[in-house]
């Protein structure tokens, strides 16, 4: 408050006055927004001094001035600056003497200040001066923020209340008005009760130590009573009607909530399929990338089989060879060298037969991922028999050898350095292939995965899997064709080729090898068949799992909407029980006019003896007529926006929940 102080007495200065202790020291003690001057004597000079800053500072919501004896000119500046204060509530003026000039700057107080609700003026003079107060009273009339109202001793006279009943007509926001002990007589008050039915605000209204008679009394009272009835109807109204909004309101949050919970729910599931989608599809496509790779390594091994069998025919051959070579050396070693090619091209018919087994097998692996176990048997049994012949084949080429060792010391020498070379490439030849084979191995699990799972796109992948088949079986054809007429040539290159004798049984010795690593090879990939098939169980299971997850959701958003319409049935069964209210009030309003009619009757009953009373009873009955029209018609209005408010509440839930995105996601029923 030392600002506040400060910045008194700046003003008080720059007028050319000096600063009051008395009002220094209230401005000091301050209590929360009340500033008391009572009693205080004030000159013009502080009084232009506390407009000033009443006008700048927010501080003040309550000034009393009472029985401070200022002057006209100070009441004017005083009022001048509180027209421009806009937290000034409580305005106390009680015993200044204010005349003429006081009333029209409280005229002009009421039409430019909108914060003031209380004006106290008791003990004023202000009824003296008919033409201020007329212009005071049409302040009253445009002012809309004045609740309370105190004229006592005034001096106001018939005519002033006349003003007063005028400005009361259109006034909208006073309800107390206290004008005891003036001047108003029976003119007066008779103006003050014609102006009371256009009042639907004031429902306080003090008369007394005015001359005014007692059925002019009673009037007022009735009208203020009407008017409290209808005031206490408009706040009951109000507030059941903040109580409905409320509800209302509280209703469409729990609904917005209720749905942005669901919302959060279907996103977060949503979310979770997209993740478990893209996963998939990222699988699907490591193992279409594994089949790729499988077919590719299978291809290969074709083209490494065909020419392994291409290497076994030129080794026949060349065993033929020799044998014709021998046979006029040894005519028993030339029946042994013909039976051995006989043998040899046995082998080379299988080989063939087990080329075609092999592409058999191969379609039948694409087409069924649970036929490659069938597979995998057959190939073993068949590379177990291949490799029988070749070790008896093996024996009878070292018999063989044995007995050419005679002949062959002289060409031993030249295939020495043959030997090295040819041992070299089969061992590169034999890494590369055990390398080809792990590669098949681990891919291989990946491969039975994706069988398992792509078993419908297998479907559709077959027809072109068939033409790659047929293209394979084309280019096998052709190779066996080109292998033929290598073999046709190399069996012209045989004669020079007797120091390779020893090489064919190097690669014995390494097929023999290979033989074993392909028994191997094969127990692996009957494990990774076994794995295979667990996780392919496994991705079931997790299908079963998401699949009933996804009926729980289901099952959710079907109770999301019986919960919905069991909340539709219990607003409408609010709606009714405000109908049902409504009903009684207006059984209340028919008993209000049976008393009206009673009242009427009393009335006349009274006319009989006094001809001015009934005159006046009349027009008060014609009055009160008048009041239940407007009150029925009030009612009828209220009955009707409420009823409208109702059909609007209940047509907004339901197109609230028909339209709502729940509906839209809700399963049928």
């Amino acid at each position: 408050m030392e600002e506040v102080r400060r910045s008194y007495s700046r003003l008080c200065k720059e007028s050319g006055a000096e600063p009051q202790e008395t009002v220094l020291q209230r401005l000091h003690e301050l209590p929360r927004g009340r500033l008391d001057l009572a009693t205080q004597s004030l000159t013009a000079e502080t009084c232009g001094a506390l407009g000033k800053l009443l006008q700048k500072e927010a501080f003040v919501t309550e000034l009393v001035l009472s029985d401070c004896m200022l002057s006209e000119e100070g009441v004017i500046l005083l009022l001048q600056g509180l027209c421009a204060n806009t937290v000034l509530q409580f305005l106390d003026l009680k015993g200044n003497n204010l005349r003429a000039a006081g009333a029209e700057a409280l005229g002009r107080l009421l039409r430019q200040n909108k914060s003031i609700q209380s004006l106290t003026l008791e003990w004023n003079n202000l009824g003296t001066w008919e033409d201020a107060f007329a212009t005071f009273c049409g302040a009253l009339a445009a002012n809309s923020t004045l609740r309370q109202l105190d004229l006592r001793n005034n001096q106001i006279s018939h005519k002033g209340a006349e003003e007063l009943a005028l400005a009361l007509k259109s006034n909208t926001s006073l309800q107390q008005l206290d004008l005891r002990w003036n001047n108003i007589g029976l003119l007066g008050g008779r103006a003050l009760v014609s102006s009371l039915p256009s009042n639907r605000t004031l429902w306080k209204l003090e008369l007394a130590g005015n001359s005014v008679p007692s059925d002019v009394l009673r009037a007022v009272e009735q009208a203020m009573d009407h008017n409290q009835d209808r005031e206490a109807t408009f706040r009951e109204n109000q507030a059941r009607a903040r109580v409905l909004s409320k509800e209302v309101r509280h209703l469409q949050e729990e609904k917005s909530k209720q749905f942005l919970d669901l919302m959060e729910t279907i996103d977060k599931q949503r979310e979770e399929l997209a993740r478990s989608t893209r996963t998939s599809a990222a699988r699907l496509g490591q193992l279409q990338e594994a089949l790729n790779e499988r077919q590719s390594i299978v291809n290969a091994l074709k083209a490494k089989l065909q020419m392994a069998e291409a290497a076994l025919a030129l080794s026949e051959q060349k065993a033929q060879e020799l044998g014709e070579l021998l046979a006029t050396s040894e005519q028993e070693h030339r029946s042994l060298v013909q039976r051995q090619a006989k043998e040899h091209r046995l082998e080379q018919q299988e080989a063939a037969e087990r080329e075609s087994t092999l592409l058999r097998d191969l379609s039948a692996a694409n087409e069924k991922s649970l036929l490659l176990r069938n597979q995998v048997d057959e190939l073993e049994r068949k590379v177990k028999s291949q490799q029988d012949q070749l070790f008896l084949s093996r024996q009878e080429l070292t018999t063989t050898s044995a007995e050419l060792k005679l002949r062959a010391l002289q060409a031993e020498e030249r295939l020495e350095l043959e030997k090295k070379r040819s041992r070299q490439s089969l061992e590169d030849l034999e890494h590369l292939r055990f390398k080809e084979v792990e590669h098949m191995t681990r891919h291989l699990e990946e491969t039975e995965r994706a069988m398992q799972e792509r078993v419908q796109r297998l479907e559709a992948a077959r027809l072109s899997l068939e033409e790659e088949l047929s293209r394979v079986k084309a280019v096998a054809l052709s190779e066996r064709g080109q292998a033929d007429e290598e073999l046709i040539k190399a069996k012209n290159q045989v004669r020079l080729e007797e120091q390779r004798l020893g090489h064919l049984e190097e690669k014995l010795r390494l097929l023999a090898q290979a033989r074993d690593e392909a028994q191997g090879t094969c127990l692996q990939q009957r494990q990774t068949v076994a794995e295979a098939q667990a996780r392919a169980s496994q991705l079931g299971l997790q299908v079963e799992s998401l699949t009933r997850r996804l009926e729980e959701l289901q099952q959710e958003l079907r109770n999301k909407d019986q919960e919905k319409v069991a909340e539709v049935t219990r607003v409408r069964v609010e709606l009714q029980e405000q109908n049902g209210r409504l009903q009684a009030e207006l059984m209340a309003q028919e008993a209000l006019r049976e008393k009206v009619a009673a009242l009427e009757r009393q009335l006349k009953v009274i006319a009989s003896d006094h001809r001015e009373a009934l005159l006046d009873r009349e027009s008060e009955n014609a009055s009160l007529r008048e009041k239940l029209r407007l009150k029925e018609a009030e009612m009828a209005r209220i009955r009707d926006e409420e009823a409208q408010r109702a059909s609007f509440l209940q047509n907004a839930v339901l197109a609230y929940v028909q339209g709502s995105p729940l509906r839209a996601l809700s399963p049928q029923k």
